[in-house]
């Protein structure tokens, strides 16, 4: 059975880290859990990331063979873990055992995932451009390309998703399917789920027989040691998923390198939930309870959280809200991840309380404990949230705002208004297709994932999922950090020009020894 020690693990080693102590903590009753975790100092730093620069040019081509079952040995070993790692996680984040369960079959499910994409190679995109020795006025020469890694990746846990956005999770394994080495951050919510996961990664990279430095985890204090990361010239990437002032920092700081690099930061977003008026009509009911349902499906604390509900105001819309209200009320209250985050919650809560043409339609049960979150639910009309732009912030947690329009026109004009978002959500009948196409255009814009009759929460991890949106839902709306378009973050396009062919890589080749599917000459094909 693996030990929760405390140690940072940089490389094959098993350190502990000098620079201050840190503990996880228990939300639930409020103490610090055993052992103390030594944090890292920046010499701890300078050794995780030169040692994933030292085993970069080793990784990135090792057979596309070994790198997926390096992914399917990883999510064995997780598996391996058993319940001690449900039990710790538990511990350190309050979330019920089976949700935790479901995570880890997530986090093990989109490693497999990754692997049979590495196995597949698209990924690669391989392309060929035969030459054209005779072409007048000018000869074309012999054109090839395909994808190669960015280099060592710096990845930052996330707080609500101790295992699936953690230290194994997208972000880790879909660079690693790209070939790049990470250096993962703890989140300090969950060290030693963290360290229980890193030990499995550890193990499968002695057991694939991979260079040392293509994995370590740091823990850290503070903001030193994740700027310490990030400021690395080894470092050629992020992945972080948290708060827009967190990840906007991370920006900021690769911005001003010597070397500029590429942040992908999953930040904010409230997921408008716009509710149509056959869909208002024909399923209000059905609509309110699921819409309460997902409002407070763990405890709020999740990125596609529906914090925007949209209608277009009447007496069915005004009995919708009720009937959500009546749902709300019966919500108990929950613990949340960390004691920031319940007094953050609260603050925003009683801050929208006040706010003017802001009306508290319902609460849950009291709040319990010191990081227990009563669910919250509020209206206010589309000419105030229109004129206040603190009613479109993200509130992270149980709670939701109704935005009641007086028309279509105004209904067009809140999907102009709000930000960049993850979701955006239609509920709607064939009746209210015409409302729909118009509103389409606008949504496109607004959201990487745009839903027709169903709830935001829940991602599915797929070929065609974008867990990404424009600004400030992430820092480049362009990716997406959960799907197979995950790894293109990771990947940049390389062309050789007439080399000999004892020098090209393999995808490239004439002979094709992978047997890719492969652009050539204009032609998907398989020669």
């Amino acid at each position: 059975m693996v030990k929760v020690t405390g140690e940072m693990l940089i490389g094959a080693r098993a350190i502990f880290g000098s620079a201050g102590q840190l503990y996880a903590f228990d939300p639930v009753r409020g103490v610090d859990l055993e052992p103390v975790f030594g944090g890292a100092d920046v010499g701890l730093v300078n050794l995780a990331c030169a040692l994933a620069e030292s085993a970069f040019d080793a990784y990135r081509i090792v057979p596309l063979e070994v790198r997926a079952a390096f992914l399917e040995q990883i999510a064995e070993n997780i598996l391996g873990l058993g319940d001690a790692l449900i039990e710790r996680a538990h511990l350190e984040s309050a979330l019920p055992k089976a949700r935790l369960e479901g995570e880890r079959g997530r986090t093990v499910g989109q490693l497999r995932f990754f692997a049979s994409l590495v196995r597949e190679g698209g990924w690669l995109g391989a392309t060929l451009d035969s030459a054209m020795p005779e072409r007048k006025p000018l000869p074309r020469p012999d054109l090839r390309l395909q994808k190669v890694p960015l280099g060592p990746v710096a990845v930052f846990g996330a707080s609500n998703f101790p295992l699936a956005f953690s230290v194994a999770g997208g972000d880790t394994a879909s660079a690693l399917a790209a070939g790049c080495p990470v250096v993962v951050k703890a989140h300090p919510a969950h060290l030693g789920t963290s360290e229980l996961v890193a030990r499995a990664i550890q193990r499968a990279v002695h057991e694939c027989g991979l260079p040392e430095g293509v994995f370590s985890l740091l823990i850290g204090a503070g903001n030193e040691t994740g700027a310490a990361l990030v400021s690395h010239p080894a470092i050629r990437a992020v992945g972080f998923t948290g708060s827009r002032s967190g990840g906007l920092a991370l920006v900021d700081m690769a911005a001003k390198r010597w070397e500029p690099i590429p942040v992908y930061a999953e930040m904010s977003s409230i997921n408008p939930f716009f509710v149509l008026p056959g869909a208002l009509e024909r399923r209000s009911e059905a609509l309110a309870v699921g819409l309460a349902d997902s409002v407070t499906l763990g405890v709020g604390q999740f990125c596609t959280n529906p914090g925007l509900v949209v209608m277009i105001d009447s007496a069915k819309a005004r009995q919708f809200v009720e009937i959500v209200g009546e749902a709300m009320a019966k919500k108990g209250s929950q613990t949340m991840l960390t004691s920031g985050i319940a007094v953050e919650y609260g603050r925003s809560v009683e801050k929208r309380v006040g706010a003017s043409g802001v009306r508290l339609a319902a609460t849950g049960s009291e709040a319990r404990g010191q990081n227990g979150a009563r669910p919250a639910l509020f209206v206010t009309s589309a000419s105030d949230f229109l004129t206040k732009n603190e009613l479109g912030a993200e509130i992270f947690g149980p709670t939701s705002l109704v935005v009641l329009c007086m028309d279509e026109a105004q209904l067009a004009d809140v999907a102009r208004h709000v930000e960049g978002q993850l979701t955006c959500t239609l509920q709607m009948e064939p009746d209210d297709y015409a409302l729909a196409g118009k509103l389409m255009p606008i949504l496109e814009r607004k959201a990487g994932r745009i839903l027709a009759n169903g709830f935001p929460t829940g991602v599915e991890v797929s070929q065609a999922m974008v867990h990404g949106g424009p600004y400030p839902a992430t820092s480049d709306s362009r990716t997406t950090s959960v799907g197979a378009n995950a790894m293109e973050r990771f990947l940049r396009p390389v062309c050789y020009q007439d080399l000999p062919a004892e020098l090209l890589p393999a995808s490239v080749r004439d002979d094709n020894p992978l047997a890719l599917w492969r652009v050539r000459d204009g032609r998907l094909m398989r020669n």
